[in-house]
């Protein structure tokens, strides 16, 4: 064993330890470096020996950080309750992914790892989300990794949302959210009075095994499954949201009044007189971004202002760990949970019009060929002079109501001023190549007894455009400013497509008689060539979602990858911090440099936002996941009464069991079994995204048009099921196959 040591004299990042915290401990590199120096496993006792850590004090704060440590993938702690350097051993460290149809895979800690298929025996003794390690022993029959779970290294889910289910005098509920296969078993001690097909909440209290399931306790009865708002209840259990505050932060609201108060107007550029403008949806609430516009000889000036929720909301404050843990605001269908509470984000932070509010403002320069010439940022206090919603600018701009215009008449320069300006921004996104797909969204219209009465499409234009416009440009800046001054924050990132994508995409478009310029790493324009190219065709639509589901998904990180999307070389999120906490973080560091600050006296490191990126980006994905279930669960409330009624629908995904089709106008997706098709032998062909009938030769396209009816809707599973109702999409003679190919 190594010789014992006082690790303050060899622990290199002792001096920052001890400036952290008030009882220090050594860092994770040098207990790595010690377990190393060891040459085998450690158990606790071993360590605070090695460590030379006296008093009971810094040995529970060493087992609080192994623990961490564990976590982290860092080091795995055995079965015998030692501690073992993971690259000393052959196995993989990730997060349980689970599938509906019982199997999973993990994802690896590590990025350059490929992700390990785990069967259906194995995923029996764990839950979706576990952080596990995995031994590979060869490869299943898709040619993937195959794993065995050796150990696991911490238990994620403690409660789960599902249906109370009762058979043969056996309780257990059925996860409502697929990703979980596992049943979790009910005492009948434990139901506290649940009937069979209500939601509720239950508790785990024994984890799931290789032989026994999961088992837990009912802690709470929602309701029927069918109860108006139940989706948004079971989306906010199902995904660990909470639309409560916790007493701290209660407290903490308590200061706020009902105006901001006059010492915090002091030091900052009035704007009161400047005609600021909100422009949103209908339904908003919370308004965080005003603009305004004026014509120059050279171009345009166009400010920015932000809500300055960075004078409210301390870091570090109760408030700050709050928004830090919610990540952003979820917008569900029937309400908003919202990452600060509606005091701020509804009340103090919502910049109101005829009131006074504290902005952090962003003043461009433009050209007249849409091109930042100069920014600045700068604190002010403002007063909004309106708020308009983006039909009424439509109105007055692109439809030229004449009733809209005379009402708001005194508006009319600043806002033909915006869109003067957009147009000239819009032409300069066009000449550099940024992707542009417009696709509406999707609204439930709700009766006065909250049943859902429709699924309405609402259309993007330029009024909406206008301000996503303002939005990128300054939210460019913002990037630009914070770099230049070498402060950490969060990048929004949006790297090229991987190559996978790439080489699968390459044949598709070669079949097509296509090609995409760019070699291995294309630019956005080349996207966009391509997409001009095709405007034309009868199967641009097939092309375009090809094109657009190769890309890869955004992300929040300090390093910057660009964002290929929108074709630009550095980009940030500026604009939005009442509902996002990337933003605030951004802001916080452009208040640091107005106030001279200097980088390293910075709150944040680059590690620590390092962290926060992964946090933050979590968030979001976990936000669109429960809007996308409670969309989902209402897509199949407004198709419940619709069996046997026939659709035109359009081919948006190809498996090798079916093909899922969408109902464009609702945007409601199901699936068309590949027993509901003609009878037939069907051979699916991945690369050209077709499922072609071996004898009758029918072929079934990606974008292909086709007439289904609707058979089946299963709200619990929030499955639509169709059958094809008209003649199917003709097939392509071997000829015309001989033809396009060459």
């Amino acid at each position: 064993m190594a010789k014992k040591k006082q690790w303050r004299d060899h622990d290199p990042e002792a001096t920052r330890e001890a400036n952290r915290y008030r009882f220090p401990i050594p860092s994770r590199s040098f207990i790595n470096q010690t377990l190393e120096q060891a040459g085998r496993p450690l158990s606790q006792v071993e360590l605070n020996t090695l460590l030379g850590l006296k008093g009971q004090r810094a040995r529970t704060a060493l087992t609080k950080r192994m623990d961490a440590m564990a976590r982290d993938g860092q080091v795995i702690k055995n079965r015998k309750g030692l501690y073992c350097l993971t690259g000393h051993l052959p196995v993989t460290t990730g997060i349980v992914q689970g599938h509906r149809d019982g199997f999973g895979f993990l994802i690896p800690d590590r990025e350059d790892t490929q992700d390990i298929f785990l069967s259906a025996r194995e995923m029996r003794q764990v839950m979706h989300g576990d952080r596990v390690a995995v031994r590979v022993r060869g490869e299943d029959r898709r040619g993937r990794p195959d794993g065995v779970i050796v150990d696991v290294l911490e238990r994620k889910t403690t409660e789960l949302v599902g249906s109370f289910n009762l058979e043969r005098g056996k309780g257990f509920v059925v996860p409502d959210n697929n990703r979980y296969s596992q049943y979790v078993s009910i005492a009948p001690r434990y139901r506290r009075g649940a009937r069979p097909g209500q939601v509720v909440i239950v508790r785990i209290t024994q984890q799931p095994t290789k032989h026994s399931p999961a088992v837990g306790q009912v802690q709470q009865i929602l309701g029927n499954v069918d109860q108006p708002g139940m989706e948004t209840l079971i989306a906010i259990s199902a995904h660990g949201l909470t639309n409560t505050w916790p007493k701290e932060v209660e407290g903490e609201l308590a200061r706020f009044g009902p105006r901001v108060p006059e010492n915090a107007k002091y030091d900052r550029y009035d704007l009161r007189d400047t005609s600021l403008l909100t422009i949103d949806g209908a339904d908003a609430r919370d308004f965080d971004d005003a603009v305004y516009c004026e014509a120059n000889q050279d171009g345009w000036t166009i400010l920015v202002a932000i809500a300055d929720v960075a004078h409210y909301v301390k870091l570090g404050s109760a408030l700050d760990n709050e928004a830090q843990r919610r990540g952003t605001s979820v917008y569900f269908p029937r309400e908003v949970i919202p990452m600060l509470p509606e005091v701020l984000s509804n009340g103090l932070c919502s910049l109101k019009p005829k009131v006074d509010r504290l902005c952090l403002v962003c003043e461009m320069k433009l050209s007249n060929q849409g091109k930042v010439l100069s920014s600045e940022f700068f604190e002010a206090v403002m007063r909004s002079t309106a708020r308009l919603t983006y039909s009424q600018v439509a109105d007055i701009l692109i439809r030229r109501d004449a009733a809209s215009r005379k009402k708001h008449q005194r508006l009319l320069k600043p806002l033909s001023a915006l869109h003067d300006a957009y147009r000239a921004m819009a032409r300069a996104r066009h000449r550099r190549g940024a992707l542009e797909f417009d696709i509406p969204e999707v609204k439930a219209v709700f009766s006065k007894d909250g049943r859902l009465s429709d699924l309405v499409a609402y259309p993007r234009n330029d009024a909406h455009r206008i301000i996503e416009e303002c939005m990128i440009a300054a939210n460019i800046e913002a990037a630009r400013f914070i770099h230049r001054h070498k402060l950490p924050f969060l990048y929004r990132s949006h790297a090229g497509p991987e190559q996978a994508k790439m080489t699968a995409l390459r044949l598709f478009l070669a079949a097509e008689g296509l090609s995409l310029g760019g070699g291995k790493k294309p630019k956005p324009m080349d996207y966009s060539r391509l997409l001009e190219k095709v405007m034309s065709r009868d199967d641009s639509a097939l092309i375009e979602t090809v094109l657009l589901r190769s890309l890869s998904k955004a992300v929040y990180e300090p390093d910057n990858a660009g964002h290929f999307g929108l074709a630009l070389a550095e980009y940030a999120h500026f604009t939005s911090p009442i509902r996002r906490y990337p933003d605030l973080l951004v802001h916080r560091a452009i208040k640091h440099i107005l106030a001279d600050g200097k980088a390293g006296g910075f709150a944040y490191t680059k590690k620590q936002m390092i962290g926060l990126g992964q946090q933050c980006s979590d968030a979001e994905q976990r936000a669109d996941d429960a809007t996308r279930q409670a969309m989902d669960y209402l897509k199949c409330e407004y198709m419940r009464d619709k069996i046997g009624q026939v659709f035109t629908a359009v081919i948006s995904g190809v498996t090798n069991f079916g093909l899922f089709v969408q109902i464009p106008e609702k945007q409601i997706e199901g699936l068309v079994h590949v027993s509901a098709l003609p009878v037939d032998y069907y051979e699916h062909d991945p690369t050209h995204h077709t499922l072609i009938g071996e004898k009758k030769r029918m072929v079934f396209r990606l974008s292909d048009i086709l007439q289904v009816r609707v058979i089946r809707v299963d709200m619990e599973q929030r499955k639509i099921d169709f059958e094809l109702a008209g003649d199917p999409p003709a097939g392509k003679s071997r000829a015309q196959k001989r033809k396009r190919k060459q």
